[in-house]
């Protein structure tokens, strides 16, 4: 059963991201892989269960690329920096601004509702609190500002995927982002 878990969310991430979520045929998806129908309904319930798999898989995905990217940086202040910064950036690959930046919100409702999302939003508030604990951030309510730092970052990452030129909507958007996030420090940049 998890052979097939697997063999349907891999063909379902080429299947969304080449055609996107309306125009997949989950008959050709699943005759792809030789299996049925009835194993997709069983393993997710239905289509749109399938694809809140692969988003969660990309998006959990995501969210470690953006803290490996953190934990290159340095730590603490340097870390949330560049884990949004990293996380804008990623609206650049084409899988994840289709199935993830495009088709997600459109299919799965808001993305701030959204199991990995919350995920993450869990760790950039611990972080928060952490900054705060050495005086680095402002005291503000580290709930209020991780979703604000993580609304920011995930409208910066729709309107790149959403840009008829990404590329040069891109550096627009990290710069916005990093001025932004800078106004929780305690003390201005040097």
């Amino acid at each position: 059963m998890a052979e097939n878990r697997r063999k349907l969310i891999a063909a379902a991430r080429r299947a969304f991201a080449e055609k996107g979520y309306a125009d997949a045929s989950m008959d050709v998806l699943t005759a792809e892989v030789g299996l049925t129908r009835g194993a997709l309904y069983h393993n997710f319930g239905d289509k749109r269960g399938l694809f809140a798999a692969v988003v969660d898989e990309i998006d959990t995905e995501m969210a470690e690329r953006a803290k490996a990217r953190g934990a290159a940086a340095g730590a603490g202040w340097d870390a949330l920096l560049a884990e949004g910064a990293a996380y804008i950036e990623m609206a650049l690959d084409p899988e994840v601004q289709r199935i993830v930046l495009l088709d997600g919100p459109a299919v799965l409702g808001d993305p701030s509702l959204w199991p990995s999302q919350n995920s993450c939003l869990q760790v950039t508030r611990e972080a928060i609190q952490g900054l705060m604990g050495e005086g680095v951030l402002k005291p503000v309510d580290a709930e209020a500002a991780a979703r604000l730092i993580s609304g920011a970052a995930l409208n910066a990452a729709m309107w790149i995927a959403a840009s008829a030129e990404p590329e040069r909507v891109l550096p627009k958007a990290q710069e916005a982002f990093r001025v932004l996030v800078e106004g929780l420090l305690a003390k201005a940049p040097a």
